[in-house]
């Protein structure tokens, strides 16, 4: 069966399971499936990001993009209780898990919507993603302007990558399409990159 985590409708037999999220400041346990992205583990890339990424805004709207069953949409959450968590993904069966994860870990701030539904904020005030890279290059980039334009003045995006996938042609990217970035983090293969909101508006990328 050919087919991968960013699939609207994923067919792959169910395996429940669960992962435990043990951070510094926050403990979880969230319930997974076959069929999202890692579902066995917290991912190395994801765990960089919710251990060495800038804390959160403590109000405002924040993104998840691309939030799989919910480790960093429900991260998030706990730590911003004052900030609504929008947590978005293509994939039907990863929204449920992270809408039934919050609800079980009591985090009423995460609202789990598809990408294109009519109740997302036209703007946030940051951004965090741990984007699906396999959808290819072009898909990537342009999935990343759309959303990183959704960026309110002075917000940040925080994006983590792994080198061997491309972290360092994406960073080269963002740069050249007037992005200020910043890499912030390493570890094991995996790049954390900071972006800020550009001083001008930026052109359309190429």
């Amino acid at each position: 069966m050919n087919q991968h985590y960013f699939s609207p409708h994923p067919e792959a037999p169910h395996r429940p399971g669960t992962v435990r999220v043990v951070l510094r400041d926050v403990y979880l346990e969230l319930e997974t499936d076959a069929g999202v992205f890692s579902p066995g583990r917290l991912d190395p890339g994801t765990r960089l990001l919710l251990e060495a990424g800038p804390p959160p805004p403590p109000s405002g709207d924040l993104l998840d993009l691309g939030c799989g069953y919910g480790p960093v949409a429900c991260v998030l959450a706990a730590r911003s209780p004052g900030a609504t968590v929008w947590a978005t993904d293509v994939n039907e069966r990863a929204l449920a898990l992270c809408a039934g994860n919050a609800q079980r870990s009591g985090l009423r701030n995460v609202r789990c919507v598809p990408p294109g539904d009519p109740a997302l904020p036209g703007k946030f005030d940051a951004i965090w993603s741990n984007p699906p890279v396999r959808i290819g290059k072009d898909a990537l980039h342009q999935l990343l302007r759309d959303w990183l334009a959704r960026l309110r003045p002075g917000g940040l995006a925080c994006l983590v990558m792994s080198r061997h996938l491309g972290a360092d042609s994406l960073h080269a990217w963002l740069r050249a399409n007037g992005w200020p970035v910043t890499r912030i983090a390493a570890r094991t293969g995996y790049r954390l990159l900071l972006v800020d909101y550009p001083e001008r508006e930026v052109a359309a990328p190429s």
